[in-house]
């Protein structure tokens, strides 16, 4: 038997508030201050679970340029209905849209820079699959 466990995915920052605030409302989620000023997390429904932690020597992410590889972002999925609320929501809150270049016809993936560099998509959710054990 394995213990429980959770996952956090923590983006640097140099204004982890900042950038907390923006995902906070990106989710509607709730910003959790701890003890350590420079470490703040977002929790929200649907196992939303996002920390920022504070990098003074932050230097924002470069992709999509060709000599750097993604390394990672965040993929938010939504209802097909709801992806073009979705990008207003985000570009409201400060969301940069990145143009891939490549991209033609109908989107069902749209990139985009959060206020500190890294990017993030909000995508169609997949057909819900069988689910294994």
């Amino acid at each position: 038997m394995t213990t429980q466990k959770t996952s956090v995915l923590v983006l640097d920052a140099a204004e982890p508030m900042e950038l907390a605030e923006f995902y906070a409302g990106l989710f509607g989620a709730e910003i959790r201050l701890g003890s350590d000023p420079d470490f703040v997390e977002v929790v929200g429904h649907g196992g939303v679970h996002l920390a920022m932690r504070r990098d003074h020597g932050y230097a924002p992410p470069s992709w999509p340029r060709p000599e750097d590889s993604q390394q990672s972002h965040l993929r938010i999925q939504v209802a097909r209905d709801d992806l073009d609320a979705a990008e207003r929501e985000a570009v409201g809150l400060g969301a940069r849209p990145v143009d891939s270049n490549h991209r033609r016809g109908p989107h069902e993936e749209r990139i985009f820079s959060d206020p500190a560099g890294h990017s993030f998509s909000l995508a169609v959710s997949p057909a819900p699959a069988e689910t294994r054990p």
